[in-house]
């Protein structure tokens, strides 16, 4: 009964933490409260798009008012581009112009007059196609880890044995973070590993240091004061992971023509 409480527990808190990071990450749709007439639509603004002009819908306006989409590179000082609405399908739609992988559009829409977003513009990033056969494991590994760390924390604190399960954290977040990691920013961006030493993503350093955090839990097993690093590993994995995914990731510099160092 208390395995399974502690199972409970430990998929409870990973999905809370999950569920936080993706809706704050940078690739979450904006999401704008448009008033029109007296009514009010939700419209969510996509942050993230693939290699193909990317689509900004108003699918709730039914009303033929002018409403248009303003659009430039980022970061850079270019004048806007600005192109109309068009109904398509049912929906009024503007398109973003694809970029190359890691190139980033900041952007805003005016309706019926009144601009929306033009002070804090949307911003987002493309990137390539990553297949589903490495994206998944990667996704499902890291959660994976982050499960069993959780699940080994709750052991240490109720005095249990964990030994095993601090092994089977670090392994799954070797294969997660050090081998999908790499095929997953490599299909989507170009390089393999942009954290340190070859760069600040942020993604790759926190996987980084979370990682060594929890190696030098490993390698103290045997050390009667190990259970207080083992804790203190999975609280900075936590606090780490709360920070968004994809965060000062990846960006392609429109002056050099070549993804940033």
């Amino acid at each position: 009964m208390k395995k399974f409480l502690y199972w409970f527990l430990a998929v409870v808190i990973t999905l809370v933490l999950s569920i936080y990071q993706r809706m704050t990450g940078p690739t979450y749709p904006n999401k704008l409260t448009v008033e029109l007439r007296g009514e009010s639509y939700q419209v969510k603004l996509p942050r993230s798009g693939v290699q193909q002009d990317e689509i900004v819908k108003l699918p709730e306006l039914t009303e033929s008012v002018p409403m248009s989409l303003h659009y430039r590179r980022f970061p850079t000082s270019d004048e806007y581009t600005s192109v109309d609405f068009r109904k398509k399908d049912g929906e009024w739609q503007a398109a973003l112009p694809v970029q190359p992988a890691a190139g980033k559009l900041q952007y805003y829409i005016t309706i019926d007059g009144k601009d929306y977003l033009k002070d804090e513009p949307v911003v987002i990033r493309f990137r390539n196609d990553v297949p589903a056969g490495i994206l998944i494991p990667h996704i499902l590994l890291m959660f994976g880890a982050m499960l069993l760390a959780v699940y080994t924390f709750l052991l240490v604190v109720t005095g249990k044995d964990y030994s095993k399960w601090l092994k089977l954290t670090v392994g799954i977040m070797f294969i997660g973070g050090f081998v999908f990691g790499p095929l997953v920013q490599h299909a989507a961006f170009g390089p393999w590993w942009t954290g340190f030493p070859f760069g600040t993503d942020l993604t790759d350093n926190k996987t980084l240091l979370s990682f060594l955090f929890f190696v030098a839990a490993l390698a103290t097993l045997k050390w009667k004061y190990n259970k207080w690093l083992v804790c203190a590993a999975v609280v900075f994995m936590v606090l780490i992971f709360s920070i968004p995914h994809s965060a000062y990731g990846s960006e392609y510099d429109y002056s050099a023509q070549q993804l940033k160092k």
